[in-house]
């Protein structure tokens, strides 16, 4: 059975079925577009210090338009800061419901986002394209920020800039795959390595993604669309 899934556990009318060489899949699909609002995700920041001057991080989200250049009729999740750490992560999570309890799941990210940052460019720290990294994942523990010690703290395992971790995997860097810094709309998927993930006894799943930046400047970038699609994948 394929249903439709958004946060909160509100499942849409739409039921239809799915089927493959082995039989019949529960495939869940949550899309946002940010067309009327923001879908339930919310925005954080990590991996920067108390001694930071949090001004000069410049941080910043909304809801506008895709930038000059793409359909600015269209809306995005707007996320940005300014990496003085070279190590700054910003994200969007969401808890989404509706899951089989204890049910494992393959997970596949489809995400279109907005991006300036010229390939082959370089920069402080690192380029804004290669040394700033996709990613995604899925807990059942809530993405969040900690304050541990003088630092504030992921704390899921989402691996160090370049590595995947435990909680997450690396989707691809910032590149728009031109020589201009000028915004391209672009996808990024782990298509060819799903990710696995078994819902908690309450049917629910904490999801996100984010970038982790090696580049010390300011990155801008627009979450047109992200997409997941949750297979159900029967492992005893």
């Amino acid at each position: 059975m394929k249903k439709w899934i958004s946060g909160a556990g509100l499942l849409l009318a739409l039921t239809m079925w799915a089927c493959n060489d082995e039989g019949l899949d529960a495939i869940s699909t949550i899309d946002s577009s940010f067309e009327t609002d923001f879908d339930g995700w919310e925005p954080g920041f990590a991996e920067y210090s108390t001694k930071t001057d949090t001004s000069s991080l410049a941080r910043r989200v909304g809801r506008p338009r895709l930038p000059f250049g793409l359909d600015t009729s269209q809306y995005a999740f707007m996320i940005q800061s300014n990496n003085h750490s070279d190590d700054i992560f910003m994200y969007l999570k969401k808890k989404v419901t509706g899951f089989k309890p204890n049910e494992t799941y393959s997970v596949v990210f489809d995400i279109d986002l907005a991006t300036n940052a010229a390939a082959g460019s370089v920069g402080s720290g690192g380029s804004p394209a290669s040394s700033v990294y996709v990613k995604a994942g899925a807990s059942l523990r809530e993405p969040a920020t900690r304050l541990q010690g003088t630092e504030y703290t992921f704390t899921l395992d989402k691996g160090q800039q370049s590595q995947s971790g435990a909680d997450g995997i690396v989707l691809g860097d910032l590149s728009n795959g031109t020589k201009d810094t000028t915004y391209v709309l672009v996808k990024r998927t782990n298509a060819d390595k799903p990710f696995m993930i078994k819902a908690n006894a309450s049917g629910a799943i904490w999801f996100y993604v984010g970038t982790d930046s090696g580049f010390e400047g300011l990155t801008k970038l627009y979450y047109n669309r992200i997409r997941i699609t949750a297979r159900e994948e029967n492992i005893q």
